[in-house]
């Protein structure tokens, strides 16, 4: 599957980057899982509201994308990690995945400082290495955003130091997730509908 094989919606809603051939590992090893990806996707809106009401402890975007994986049986997961070394057991804790099923990790990095971003590629890395996950994903904004952002006087909560596409691109290229197959889903404009 090569990510122009995606829905006209998901191509049209997103900005889609892969590295090591993640969406064909999805769509022949992960076709459920893909599928639960697509469909969430497929159904999400950035509605105004969600720019305009102060957050909390999570953004309505990722609580959206989130609970609706839960729905389908996704879960946060954190794993209990160590490194065995002439019998010594070593601890080597990981960050927990906001969705993990089926050795598929997904994070949703909406409006955080770009260091989660390293973060997360980290910890896909370590997680891939362990052969614990096949594969990452990351769902970001693009940058066109922030002029949405700034119609709405909101444009410095969503600032250049805060997660966004491309913040993640040069880290990933840089070889930020290591070996680790990467997808990647950045919400467009064309997504955004003032009416909600």
């Amino acid at each position: 599957m090569a990510i122009n094989t995606f829905s006209e919606t998901i191509q049209l809603g997103y900005e889609i980057h892969e590295w090591r051939h993640a969406s064909a590992i999805l769509a022949s090893d992960f076709p459920h899982e893909l599928a639960d990806i697509c469909s969430v996707l497929e159904r999400f809106h950035l509605c105004k509201t969600f720019l305009t009401t102060p957050g909390g402890r999570k953004s309505k975007v990722s609580e959206l994308i989130d609970s609706q994986l839960y729905e389908k049986g996704w879960l946060e997961k954190k794993f209990d990690t160590a490194f065995v070394v002439d019998g010594n057991s070593l601890a080597s804790p990981t960050h927990s995945v906001d969705c993990y099923k089926n050795r598929v990790a997904l994070e949703i990095e909406w409006n955080n400082k770009d260091p989660f971003f390293d973060r997360d590629l980290n910890n896909f890395r370590l997680l891939f290495e362990l052969r614990v996950i096949s594969v990452g994903v990351i769902v970001t904004r693009c940058d066109a955003l922030q002029n949405i952002f700034d119609e709405l006087g909101r444009g410095s909560s969503f600032g250049s130091s805060t997660t966004h596409m491309s913040k993640l691109l040069p880290k990933i290229e840089g070889g930020g997730g290591g070996g680790c197959p990467i997808l990647v889903f950045g919400i467009k404009e064309t997504l955004y509908d003032e009416n909600c």
